[in-house]
């Protein structure tokens, strides 16, 4: 399955819009599967918290919950984070006035 992958990479770079009509598909069949690789790449600190919650559509405080609940490590805010974070509070207060 190794080499399956390898081709599939290969062919996302010659033909991204093949592999991303292909990666949609999946995960709309496997949402679990979807949020497996969510979770693995913030694990390996490709993306932070805060887009891990966006692409799995709930809140950055509701997916944190989750995971500390089933023991995974949580990863101190970065600055972007505490900026972005800011932010969406200021957003979500100009909506409630």
């Amino acid at each position: 399955m190794e080499w399956e992958v390898e081709e599939l990479c290969k062919l996302g770079k010659i033909q991204p819009e093949i592999l991303e009509v292909a990666l949609k598909e999946l995960w709309q069949r496997k949402p679990a599967l979807y949020k497996s690789v969510i979770i693995n790449a913030y694990l390996d600190e490709k993306i932070n918290l805060g887009k891990a919650a966006e692409l799995l559509g709930v809140h950055r405080l509701e997916l944190q919950n989750e995971l500390r609940e089933k023991g995974v490590p949580i990863r101190g805010l970065s600055k972007e984070d505490v900026i972005a974070e800011v932010g969406a509070i200021r957003e979500w207060r100009k909506k409630q006035l």
